[in-house]
């Protein structure tokens, strides 16, 4: 069950570079294995409150920290939906569950609060729920430091969602000409929906760093 960005669209850049103006960081500090935490959040969107224990019928699980403001984040914004999409509504496998969880902080970010979250899961019709963490505790919980980073996570048994994929969605930055395929995350996708492993070979997901609460 390939996703194939070409029949989605794939976004291709335009050949003049953008400045990015960002603090970059990447994803790492998390090993594979790692079982996903316990969180209960609300979607701004519905008023609904999300545990993991919502997800425990699905065979995966993608957890994806984003936000509003950061240019790496609304780089691959569409895709991100496409590719969700996707393997959602996958007729061959129960599907893939989804979440995406904003932990910055609104004091320095305003804009990534949860009404222009709600705006944003509204405008650009998220299929998952957009999840806040108020606290930041869930981001803490999982090591998250960037947006966009991705968690996939298999079911084992009865235990918790073990980690198999902490990785980028592809090679395309805003800041380069790269096309927009969403290929490394698609793949391991498609291996913990067929029962293969995963390769360990990962490249790190690059974004913004989360905005933490001022101390």
């Amino acid at each position: 069950m390939d996703f194939n960005p070409l029949k989605c669209g794939t976004t291709v850049l335009p050949s003049r570079k953008q400045v990015i103006r960002a603090a970059r960081a990447e994803s790492k500090g998390v090993s594979l294995g790692f079982r996903a935490p316990d969180f209960e959040l609300p979607e701004p969107l519905t008023g609904k409150l999300w545990k993991l224990e919502d997800f425990e019928a699905y065979p995966a699980l993608l957890v994806m920290f984003i936000c509003n403001h950061c240019p790496f984040v609304k780089h691959l914004k569409k895709d991100i939906v496409k590719l969700s999409n996707f393997y959602m509504k996958a007729s061959a496998f129960k599907g893939l569950a989804v979440i995406a969880i904003s932990s910055n902080s609104v004091t320095t970010h305003p804009q990534d609060g949860p009404d222009y979250m709600a705006e944003d899961a509204r405008l650009f019709k998220y299929p998952f729920p957009y999840l806040y963490d108020e606290s930041q505790d869930v981001a803490r919980n999982f090591g998250a430091v960037c947006t966009p980073e991705f968690f996939l996570f298999k079911k084992d048994g009865r235990r918790p969602f073990e980690l198999v994929y902490h990785g980028q969605f592809d090679d395309s930055r805003p800041s380069g000409n790269v096309p927009i395929t969403g290929r490394d995350l698609s793949l391991a996708i498609d291996s913990v929906l067929s029962g293969q492993p995963v390769n360990s070979i990962q490249k790190p997901s690059v974004g913004c760093s989360i905005k933490w609460n001022p101390q």
